[in-house]
This record gives C-alpha cells, sequence and structure tokens, in this order.
C-alpha cells in the first residue's frame, strides 16, 4: 500500500509540474528570423518582447510569460547557440540588433516594449539607442550599459579581460562548462539552491563556445557615449542582497546609486531595487518582479 500511494503520489507531482507549465501557455507560433528562435503568445494587447541573458532560453520567463500572456502579445526570443539551439556564428550585438529589428519589422510589431535580462537587458539599450522610434519602452533586468566594474578600463584592458574570458568558457570538457554553469548559479544567479541547481541545467544546455563568444562580446560593449539616444522610457531593475552586498561596501541605496551613475545620459529613466535578490531577479523574487513591471507597462 505504501509502494502504490508513492507512485501515486509521484504520479501526481509530474501532473502538476506539467500543469505548471501548461499556465505559461503554448505558443501562438513559434518562428526563426536572423539569428533568434522566437516563442509568440498572447494574441491580444501591447506587445513585449523578452530577451533572456547569457546562455539562457525563453524558461527565463515562464512566470512572466503566464502572467502576462492574457493581456499582451508576448515575442519571447531565445539567441543561436543557446538551449540547445544550433550556433549560427553572429555572435556579436551588431547581429542580435539586426535580427531584432527584422522580427519587428517582418511581424508589424508595433511600438513593443522590450524587457531584457543581464545581457539581453544591454542589447534591448543598443537597440534603443540606433531605434527609439520603434519601440515603447526597455526594461533591463540587472542589464547595463557597460559590464559593472569594467567601467573604467581603457580598450587594450577590456580585450585582454574579454580573450579571458573566453578562454576560460571553452578550454575544457562539457563536464567542466555545466561545473561553471552550476557555480555560477549558486553564488551570483539565485539565492536558492535548488533553483541553482535546476537553472545551471538548463543553461547547460547552450553551446560553450557560443556562449563565450557572446561573454566576449559583452565584456567589449561600453554603450554610454549614445546613451542619449534613448528617447523612450527605461526601468533599470536593481536586485540587491543586503549581506553580499555589505562585503562590497553597498547598502541598497549606494548600488542604486552606481547603476544610476552607468546610466547617466538616459533621460527618461526609473530604478527600482528588488530585495533580497540576486542576477535572476525574477526567479528569486517572481511577484516582487511583476509587480514593478506591471507599473512600468501600465497594467
Amino acid at each position: 500500500m505504501i509502494a502504490r500511494r508513492g507512485i501515486v503520489f509521484t504520479w501526481v507531482l509530474v501532473v502538476l509540474a506539467f500543469s505548471v507549465e501548461t499556465v505559461a501557455g503554448i505558443p501562438v507560433e513559434t518562428i526563426d528570423v536572423g539569428n533568434l528562435h522566437v516563442e509568440h503568445y498572447g494574441t491580444r494587447g501591447s506587445p513585449i518582447i523578452l530577451i533572456p541573458g547569457l546562455a539562457c532560453g525563453s524558461w527565463v520567463w515562464t512566470e512572466t510569460i503566464a502572467q502576462l500572456q492574457s493581456n499582451h502579445q508576448l515575442y519571447a526570443i531565445t539567441l543561436a547557440g543557446f538551449d540547445g539551439r544550433p550556433a549560427g556564428g553572429g555572435e556579436g550585438f551588431d547581429s542580435m540588433v539586426s535580427s531584432l529589428r527584422e522580427l519587428i519589422e517582418s511581424k508589424h510589431i508595433l511600438q513593443p516594449i522590450l524587457v531584457g535580462h543581464s545581457m539581453g537587458g544591454t542589447l534591448a539599450m543598443l537597440y534603443a539607442e540606433r531605434y527609439s522610434d520603434s519601440i515603447h519602452g526597455v526594461v533591463a533586468v540587472d542589464g547595463l550599459p557597460v559590464f559593472p566594474g569594467t567601467e573604467n578600463l581603457a580598450e587594450p584592458e577590456r580585450r585582454s579581460l574579454a580573450d579571458r574570458v573566453r578562454s576560460q568558457l571553452t578550454t575544457g570538457t562539457q563536464q567542466q562548462f555545466q561545473d561553471q554553469q552550476l557555480v555560477y548559479m549558486q553564488t551570483i544567479g539565485v539565492m536558492s539552491g535548488e533553483k541553482a541547481r535546476l537553472l545551471a541545467a538548463r543553461s547547460s544546455r547552450s553551446d560553450p563556445v557560443a556562449t563565450a563568444n557572446f561573454a566576449a562580446a559583452d565584456m567589449m560593449l561600453d554603450l554610454r557615449a549614445n546613451l542619449h539616444n534613448i528617447k523612450v522610457p527605461v526601468l533599470e531593475i536593481v536586485p540587491y542582497d543586503a549581506a553580499e552586498q555589505a562585503a562590497l561596501g553597498f547598502d541598497e541605496n549606494g548600488k542604486v546609486t552606481y547603476y544610476r551613475s552607468l546610466l547617466n545620459g538616459v533621460a527618461n529613466l526609473t530604478l527600482a531595487p528588488i530585495s533580497p535578490s540576486r542576477h535572476f531577479v525574477m526567479v528569486d523574487q517572481p511577484e516582487a518582479f511583476l509587480i514593478v513591471l506591471n507599473q512600468f507597462l501600465g497594467n
């Protein structure tokens, strides 16, 4: 009887897990545009393009999609080489901007809001610098115009750092890449050990070379000189964990002030700290994240 109950309980968990995935909905369509794989959810409301960060796929936005798909048209993208997608070359920001513009134009997406996490937030800002007239706003989830800590590096130093990052991610076995992802998720990514293991298993599906090339490109980028070209509202979501930031000499206001300094030049800027959280704010604090996001969207 106990064994039978265990089987039933396991079956219930499987059903519940399937239900949770189903809540996020089945895409209305899936398309490939440039180096982007796109899942389209929702058929009404204002459009939002969801951009994940390094080595991540649309799974980053599962909870966001579940909550917004009834009132918005959502386009969740995955870059080539990430989340099991074939690496297609062009692992640079210009290529991503071109593909994003092709998506917006080919699907006639009118004035979308770009919501990007980490490197995806950086991409959203670069797009806004070049094509503000075609979008309605930008939400950057711990994504900045320059990689934090590199803002004072000269170009040769920045290139040397990018080369070291590329080498670190491409030198080793697939198992070592998986181990790197787990350490990252446990120390920087999320606060929960269980969530860290889940996210690491997913990010490990990405191609190490594509991940390395995108990471190096991110290190090389500095968008600050053209932030004044962004003519749409920008929301920067700032993760904060008091215990960790205290070791760096930051309180919450200090971290917000630092982020604001990196975003100097954005005319219409709002910064919203969410605590306690690490880099994947939407995973650590999904409810608080959605409250801040919905306020920006006007929902």
